[in-house]
Parts: structure tokens; C-alpha cells; sequence
């Protein structure tokens, strides 16, 4: 192989690994249960850091059921895995261009 294919399969290696890694960070976090008349959600918030695009995030303990008519928090711990610059940009460009088939929507009455 020539000097110039390896040098190129080494910066590509080398991108590859730069995309792939990600940080991860453990962090405390809020959940917040609601299954009333007035409100159904499930909401939580992490102590510490800011999800980003490419970011994956996932709550450990987090209660799988909660009573009709009923609003629980309850706090926990969450795994962070922070996504490297060149993946964030991909995502972004990615949801972006793909956000439009969100507006194909269409109501027949």
C-alpha cells in the first residue's frame, strides 16, 4: 500500500474513533409522576449537566407503574453519555432534514 492510502485509512480511523467516543457521567436526577384529570406526564431533570444533541440518557430505579389519579417524585440516578462534537453535528443535520416528515400530517372528517 502507498504512503498516501494509510495515511488516509489512519485519519479515517482516527474520525471514527473521534465519532464513536462518547463521555459518560453519572448524575443524580429528579423524576416527576402525574396521572390525574388535569395532568399525565412523566418528566425528568438531571442535576448538573445539559442534554445535547447525539446525547443518550438513561434513569436507573425509575417506577414503571403509578396509581391513576396520583403524583409521585421521586429522585434517582441517571447515566449521561455525552456524544463528541462530530456526532452532535450529524444528528443535527440529520433531525433537521428529517423533522419535515413530522408534517405530513393530515386530518380527514
Amino acid at each position: 500500500m502507498s504512503t498516501t492510502v494509510m495515511t488516509g485509512l489512519a485519519a479515517l480511523a482516527a474520525l471514527a474513533i473521534w465519532y464513536s467516543h462518547r463521555r459518560r457521567r453519572e448524575v443524580t436526577c429528579t423524576i416527576d409522576l402525574e396521572a390525574t384529570q388535569e395532568e399525565f406526564h412523566a418528566h425528568v431533570e438531571l442535576d448538573g449537566i445539559e442534554v445535547n444533541e447525539g446525547d443518550e440518557v438513561l434513569v436507573h430505579n425509575a417506577p414503571s407503574a403509578i396509581a391513576i389519579g396520583t403524583r409521585r417524585v421521586v429522585s434517582s440516578r441517571a447515566t449521561v453519555h455525552q456524544a463528541s462534537i462530530p456526532r452532535r453535528i450529524l444528528t443535527r443535520v440529520l433531525g433537521t432534514s428529517h423533522i419535515t416528515g413530522l408534517y405530513e400530517v393530515g386530518f380527514e372528517g
